[in-house]
């Protein structure tokens, strides 16, 4: 054989793994109702082939994914692919009427989608009404093959998902809310891998239970499902090293509670540094507003060492209290992105578009609501009460219909006030259609400062399409000329979700580098239901990767 002959098979041999690396991954989803029992009673629940939680899809960086989704319900569904950037793929982010019309009953739709420059644990969930409170299930993005992870290897990883569980169905909840004007009724518990924990005279399997070896080192990927709570997360007499969050590595540090709010991730890495036993693993709520009810039910799981007999005592541990603000500023603080070499933290430096955003609620007329007295509550953005379009958005800015939204969305309060303060006169709010334009590739810095109106409230809020640094946060009114020299431009901490802390703010930093129309909300459902959400309109670049891709055949319609 020729001696470039030779050479050709080599070279061959060596980049045949760098091509067979990527992979198609199919996965089909049946949305089907399942009678589930959970607190001694049963209900039937919208389930992902049947199961709650639903399906984990796996895949690797670069891999696409395609999702078959067949409606068998008679709601009409959609799914979001939560954190997942899309980039050019708008189309297949998944919020009803945002980037598509959901699919309706006997319909289907595939959702298209390649994982670029991301690894991690990420969630999918129903993105239509209260559906995600049983539709919903992890997302797990491992690295490239023969990529390793920046800390040491686990010898396990297990997917663990904390939720919220109502006896009653979760649509007549936020219906007979929206009837009355006043808040929903709050969940009867939460759960842990869709199991409150023991409950007395019920199935014995309410219970979920994690089974481990003594010596062995095992990666959780937690994940909070739930629609309106952040929990408190902890294991009976273990520590957590927190290795990453929303799918971005940190720098590892050690804790004994983690605090994750609705739509945020963690990963973190526990020793089975015990001989044996049984240990209690809880999530209760964290909800630092007094007057705001919460489900003050804690879900009991079991961290079970291998060889520990069953009738053993169970280790408990103490929950931190409901409004232990100082627990999660510690942990919150504690994050930091990775900016290593392989992956560096590439926080703008300047900004083009500065932007404040007041969140928070409201009170608007509702001659219909008698239990509220003639109003209703509300929640906005810059005062802004987004109503939900018959049209999608991504659909109206693609193909030019007019009359669907407007792009005049304010960039700052409307009327400036003392928003961690006494509440102004006027508590109604506007209510309309409006998106927020912005240049392709445009450096952004977004302010979000919570309002006392009735009650100053955490709010994770999760930007679509988008990871963002968290810069800066603090309590009380946002300086702008103070508070930024002492923002974090090296290592913030990098998110595609972040809770605005309870009378105070938080200031995060993107780049416009992905055309489209991506949604910006509070992650609590009932403040999403409320209006706390607007949209970015994200135009077209010049360059031939910098445009939006058409849509596809088979995108779901709006009847």
């Amino acid at each position: 054989m020729d001696s470039w002959m030779i050479r050709a098979f080599i070279l061959a041999a060596c980049l045949l793994p760098m091509m067979v690396e990527s992979r198609v991954r199919h996965y089909k989803f049946n949305v089907v109702m399942k009678n589930t029992s959970r607190l001694c009673s049963t209900k039937p629940i919208v389930t992902i082939n049947g199961n709650f939680p639903g399906p984990t899809i796996y895949a690797r960086e670069d891999d696409t994914v395609l999702v078959k989704v067949v409606n068998h319900v008679n709601y009409n569904v959609s799914i979001h692919w939560h954190g997942i950037r899309q980039l050019r793929t708008g189309w297949a982010d998944g919020p009803a009427y945002i980037t598509q019309c959901p699919i309706q009953t006997s319909q289907s739709f595939v959702y298209n989608f390649t994982i670029t420059g991301q690894r991690g644990t990420l969630l999918w969930h129903a993105h239509i009404l209260w559906l995600r409170a049983t539709v919903h299930g992890a997302l797990v993005i491992l690295p490239k093959l023969g990529i390793p992870y920046p800390f040491p290897k686990p010898d396990h990883e297990r997917v663990v998902i904390l939720a919220e569980w109502w006896k009653s169905d979760t649509e007549d909840v936020i219906n007979e809310a929206m009837n009355s004007g006043l808040a929903p009724n709050v969940s009867d518990a939460h759960t842990i891998n869709g199991y409150p924990g023991p409950s007395p005279n019920c199935s014995s399997i309410d219970g979920y239970q994690l089974d481990v070896r003594a010596g062995k080192s095992y990666l959780l990927r937690l994940i909070n499902a739930a629609l309106n709570e952040e929990l408190f997360y902890k294991i009976a007499g273990h520590n957590f090293t927190v290795v990453e969050v929303d799918a971005t590595y940190v720098k590892p540090f050690q804790t004994d509670t983690v605090v994750i709010a609705p739509g945020q991730t963690t990963n973190v890495i526990i020793t089975a540094n015990k001989r044996g036993g049984k240990f209690a693993m809880t999530a209760s709520t964290f909800m630092d507003t007094p007057v705001v009810a919460i489900d003050n039910v804690t879900a009991m799981a079991t961290l079970h060492y291998s060889g520990t007999l069953s009738a053993s005592p169970t280790t408990l541990t103490a929950t931190p209290a409901r409004n232990a603000t100082p627990v999660a500023d510690t942990f919150a603080t504690s994050l930091r992105s990775l900016n290593s070499k392989t992956y560096p933290a590439n926080v703008p430096q300047r900004v083009d578009r500065s932007l404040f955003f007041a969140v928070g609620l409201g009170v608007n007329a509702c001659p219909t609501c008698k239990a509220a007295n003639g109003s209703r509550v509300v929640a906005s953005v810059n005062n802004i009460t987004f109503v939900m379009p018959t049209t999608a958005l991504l659909q109206a800015h693609f193909f030019n219909i007019t009359g669907v939204y407007t792009t005049d969305f304010p960039g700052n309060p409307p009327t400036p006030f003392n928003y961690t303060g006494a509440p102004p006169q006027g508590l109604a709010t506007t209510t309309a259609t409006k998106v927020y334009r912005l240049p392709y590739n445009a450096t952004v810095q977004v302010v979000l400062q919570d309002t006392g109106i009735i009650a100053a409230e955490n709010h994770p809020v999760h930007l679509h399409g988008f990871n963002f640094f968290v810069v800066g946060k603090g309590l009380g009114n946002f300086n702008s000329k103070t508070d930024p020299k002492k923002f974090n431009l090296v290592d913030p901490v990098e998110r595609n979700t972040v809770a605005v802390p309870s009378g105070g703010w938080v200031a995060i930093r993107f780049t416009a580098d992905n055309p489209g129309v991506w949604f910006m909300h509070c992650h609590l459902e009932v403040h999403t239901t409320w209006g706390l959400k607007m949209a970015f309109q994200v135009d077209n670049g010049k360059g031939p990767n910098q445009s939006l891709l058409p849509p596809p055949q088979d995108l779901p319609t709006c009847s």
